[in-house]
Order: structure tokens, then sequence, then C-alpha cells
């Protein structure tokens, strides 16, 4: 069984129709998340030359700490992250933000402003650890936010992406500007039969409209177009000047957990069928600038267990993928995207990932958050940051400038949101990883293609393997 990008399975049974959100109660739900993300480990993945079957993955019973129990740390506390067993001033917690609205879904980050969407109908905007302000959309489940100057886009449960804009002059002041498709553009094409699409057995919707949950969202590198992936397996591309779908692209056969855009016109996809698809983007010059059109030019992965989460390097130069069996792939695009090895420090699924400076971060739903240190084609775990109470489902990370102006390392703001209803802040240091001798030692003894994290020892590496093929 495959497995969406919050956590439930994909399977062939017809979901609710888009905008409808039976109420669980939380037992359930959290039983739900954490059962379904501890898939099947024995898949083999026959796109990946280096692909390892003796993973950290899959082993455990399901999580047994309510995710609605509220940390007892203040707000505002401070205390050391773990790693390893063992503190370090490398990665600190910096406060938690918890306000009862149910599990976070997605975040972003602009300058010193944090935006957190939810199982609500609110978009929260958060400053220095306090609630800044707030707006209200139709529909609540916010699965996915982006930002683009003074705009801000929200993907939903009901199959829309909403447009938000802020006053310049009052940034606490966010009006609504839009919804994706326009109605003007839907009255438009529902005059015409063409225009209709099969979406499931026996039920058809506009080309221009998704039919199901808005799953992730992602900005071309020249900031003109966004880019929007939904559990109705397509990708569509919207030109942001008029709010037009210029194209919508069948991309899997299955729910499309995530997409991101690389440079040169590439755009990558991971879905729940488990594969990781990359696209190419035909230039305005060889196409009318009033039309776009996307060919799929490589399926870089193709597994048993869903890809759940995607995200590249700042350099745009690595990309890597999060499954559902507990590692994260990545492949390099100078070396035409050859896979490039595998992560192994979650035990159970990768639910999210994020990237700044030499740092790589995923989080899972076994409630760590991994900080890996890039160094060429070596990755190195440096930091576990442990805290929360549920599945990690979202990250975002920007820069500390307060850190930078002082002159000191180079540090990050992380953002991780949790299925226990809360928002964790952390510092992050972009450290070295060649400092630890010991931690160097351990990385030596495995394969680039093959990075764990540099407090295991080996003997305890391998034995989990082994424990983990038994069952």
């Amino acid at each position: 069984m495959a497995m969406r990008g919050d956590g439930e399975e994909a399977t062939g049974v017809s979901r609710p129709p888009a905008g409808i959100h039976s109420e669980r109660t939380p037992s359930a739900d959290f039983l739900s998340d954490n059962e379904l993300s501890m898939q099947s480990n024995t898949a083999a993945s026959p796109m990946s030359p280096y692909y390892d079957p003796g993973r950290l993955s899959g082993e455990g019973s399901p999580l047994t700490m309510s995710p609605w129990n509220q940390t007892a740390n203040s707000r505002f506390s401070k205390e050391l992250c773990s790693q390893g067993g063992e503190s370090t001033a490398q990665s600190a917690l910096l406060g938690s933000l918890v306000r009862e609205e149910g599990h976070i879904y997605s975040l972003a980050a602009t300058g010193n402003l944090l935006y957190t969407g939810s199982e609500s109908k609110n978009i929260r905007v958060w400053k220095n650890l306090q609630e800044f302000c707030g707006f209200k959309s139709n529909s609540g489940l916010v699965k996915a936010i982006i930002i683009s100057g003074h705009k801000i886009f929200t993907g939903h449960q009901d199959g829309k992406i909403r447009v938000w804009k802020v006053n310049p002059k009052a940034p606490n002041v966010h009006k609504r500007a839009g919804t994706l498709p326009t109605l003007k553009d839907i009255l438009k094409s529902s005059l015409k039969p063409s225009n209709y699409i099969e979406v499931r057995k026996n039920r058809s919707a506009l080309w221009i409209k998704h039919s199901d949950a808005v799953s992730a969202l992602s900005l071309s590198h020249c900031k003109t177009l966004l880019y929007s992936a939904s559990w109705d397996k397509s990708i569509k591309v919207w030109r942001i000047s008029d709010k037009r779908c210029m194209e919508s692209i069948p991309a899997h056969q299955d729910t499309v957990n995530s997409v991101v855009c690389g440079v040169d016109g590439l755009v990558f996809s991971g879905s729940a069928d488990g594969t990781v698809k990359m696209w190419k983007r035909e230039t305005p010059s060889s196409r009318s600038t009033k039309c776009t059109k996307h060919t799929n030019a490589q399926t870089l992965l193709k597994q048993e267990s869903a890809v759940t989460a995607l995200t590249l390097d700042a350099s745009f130069s690595t990309l890597y993928c999060g499954s559902s069996d507990g590692l994260v792939n990545f492949w390099d695009s100078n070396n035409n995207f050859a896979h490039g090895g595998v992560l192994k420090g979650h035990k159970l699924a990768v639910l999210c990932l994020a990237a700044a400076g030499t740092l790589v971060f995923s989080g899972s739903a076994d409630k760590t958050i991994c900080v890996w240190k890039k160094e060429g084609t070596i990755h190195t775990c440096v930091s576990m940051l442990t805290g929360h109470e549920g599945p990690v489902k979202c990250l975002a990370v920007e820069e500390d400038k307060e850190a930078k102006a002082r002159g000191g390392e180079r540090r990050w703001v992380l953002y991780s949101g949790s299925l226990d209803n809360s928002v964790k802040v952390w510092s992050v240091a972009d450290v070295g990883g060649g400092d630890n001798q010991e931690q160097q030692r351990h990385h030596r003894m495995f394969s680039d293609s093959d990075s764990i994290p540099f407090a295991e020892s080996v003997s305890s590496y391998s034995s989990s393997c082994r424990s983990n093929n038994r069952k």
C-alpha cells in the first residue's frame, strides 16, 4: 500500500469528494496517522543502483505517546536538543508555538514572519515567538503555503488554491486576492465539453480545477509560474500574473505528494506510486509565451514505498527524496542526476524535507528531525532534534540574520510543525562535519552512497538492519 504525504495510505478505494472532511476522534486520528506511516520495508528499488534493502526503517510498534499531550516546557523556554543522547550547543530549541487548532500541516517563513497552516480555517502569522496576526479561509486543512513577495498562496483540502495579499504599509493586514482557478475562468471553461476530463470512474471535472486536495506548491525559478501537486494525481501550472491555469500534467498513477522547481525549466514530482519524476519545461522561444509544455525527461526512482517529500539544496545541485520506508534518497545534478546514495537516519516514514546552506533537514513520523551536513557527496548526521510528541509533518528554514550581524557562526532558524499540534523553533549552526575524527572514522567505513547518522556504531547499525529484515 502507498502512503500520502500526511501519513494516510493511498489505496484504490475512492476517497470522499474534495472539500469533505469527516470529523474523527483524536484517538482515531492518532492511530491512523501513525499506524499507516509504518510501511513494509521489503520494497526493491530497481531505479536506484545503490539501493540497500537492509536499512533502518519499519521497526518498533505504533507510537504510544498521544500527540495531543502538550509539552510541559514554557513557550519561550531555552533548552538544548538531543544529539545521539547528548546535548550540543550546535542546535538549540528556542521555543514552542501552540494554538489548539489541530495538526500543523504547512509552514512558510519569510523575513522574521512564520505562516502556519493547520486543520482549522485559520492561517496564523507569528513573529518573535508571538502570534502576530492571522486570516481566515473558507476551507480548513491548509496543506501547503508558499510566499512570493507580497502574495501568499495556500493550498487546501478542497482542491482550491487561495491567494492573499499583504498590505505593505500594514504587514499585519492580509486581504483575499482571489482563488485559483478564478470564477471567470471556471465559467468560461465550463461552456466547452472538451474542457472536461475524467477524474474518477463516472466522474468528470474541468481540467483547470483540482478534484482532490492540494498537497504541495512550488514557484518556478523565475517566480512567474506556480506549480500545484494534488491527490488527484496531477500537477497544474499557473501563471501568477493573471492567475490562469496554463497546463495540467497527468503526472502519476497515484496521489502526488510533492513538487519542487529547479533551474533551467526542471520540475520534480514525487508520488504515492513510489516514483520520482523529472519534468522539462519547453523554453518560451520554442512555443508561444501564452502556453507551457512539460515532458517527462526521466524517472529517477521507482519503488514500492510511497514518496512523501522532495527538496532541492540551496544551490539546486542535489535533489532529496523522503519515503515512507524512512529513507532519504538523493541525486546529483552535476552528474546528470545520477543516484547519489541513501541517508539512513529514521525508523519511520520521512514526512518532510528542507535544505539551507550546507545542511539538509528531514522530519519523520518517528518524531525526530535529522540534521545532515553535506560535504561533496558525503552526508553526515550532525544533530538529531527531539522534543515533538507526534510525527513531524512540515519544516521551514531561514537564515538567522541576528547571528550573522553579530559576526558569529552562520546559524539557521528551523521551524518544525507536528501532528502534536505544535510548532517548534530551533537554532541550528551550519558547522563543519569534519571536525570530529570519530564521526569521520565511522563515516568512511561506508561508501558515499550509504550515509548514516554518525552517532550509531557500525555494529549496532548492522544488527538493526538484520533485525529489520527478519520482521
